[in-house]
């Protein structure tokens, strides 16, 4: 088995030895992630300045863009084989409910996906002020994860979102499928000048709250529950599509 390694918190993050040493039980590990850190840059592709690789290890690879970047130019490029299992993360922090529209790591897991790789995402739910960040644990379910994946397979065009709460493993309450909640953030625009006058601005605030529709995402990480949500490219509102027959158009 061969394993394609991607995220979006950059080449050097923490979170890719544990993944790494963790998925290297169940086949041959290929590490393709960015130079930088490129959280929340959502599915963007590079394609208005050239890409640059380098090459740090066998089988190891820096790209100088975003995450979707990373998955497009291995499948195309990079690998000369088509990989069993592609895997994004470990996250620094959460991909929860609202989350997957802007995460880079959902988004490495999408292009494989896309283009036919059984593909896994996954975050380590990291609450404010905590110091110690266990690796450990979110490298250990995507292992249990991956070794599913690699046996039954998924199915065309769905791929698999993973959050672990950030907790040792032995109090971790299991890994629940569930649906994709709802979470808000506070609404920020922190308006500020440069020294010429001219004003900038930092978007995004903190967490606000989570919806607390059962069995969904973000309530079962509070819980202490490991949440594994099937996710799909198509963002078809069904519903609404036999509405619009009623539309005068």
């Amino acid at each position: 088995m061969r394993i394609l390694v991607s995220n979006d918190d950059g080449i050097a993050a923490a979170g890719i030895p544990p993944l790494v040493e963790a998925l290297s039980s169940l086949g041959e590990v290929w590490l393709v992630a960015p130079e930088q850190e490129q959280s929340a840059k959502s599915h963007s592709l590079t394609m208005w300045e050239p890409l640059r690789v380098r090459s740090l290890a066998p089988q190891r690879f820096a790209v100088g863009g975003t995450p979707a970047d990373c998955v497009y130019l291995a499948l195309h490029e990079l690998l000369d084989f088509q990989p069993d299992l592609l895997v994004s993360g470990i996250n620094r922090g959460s991909n929860l409910g609202n989350d997957v529209l802007y995460s880079g790591t959902v988004a490495a897991a999408m292009e494989g996906c896309l283009h036919g790789v059984p593909s896994l995402a996954v975050s380590l739910h990291i609450l404010p002020g905590e110091q110690i960040l266990h690796w450990e644990s979110a490298a250990e379910l995507v292992r249990r994860v991956g070794a599913q994946i690699l046996e039954r397979g998924l199915p065309r065009r769905c791929l698999l979102n993973l959050n672990v709460p950030n907790r040792p493993l032995e109090e971790i309450a299991g890994i629940r499928p569930c649906r994709l909640g709802e979470r808000s953030y506070d609404e920020l625009v922190d308006k500020r000048f440069d020294p010429r006058g001219k004003p900038y601005y930092w978007i995004g605030g903190g967490h606000n709250t989570f919806c607390e529709e059962p069995n969904t995402d973000g309530p079962l990480m509070a819980q202490g529950v490991a949440s594994l949500t099937p996710l799909s490219p198509d963002l078809t509102h069904d519903a609404q599509l036999g509405a619009l027959s009623e539309w005068s158009l």
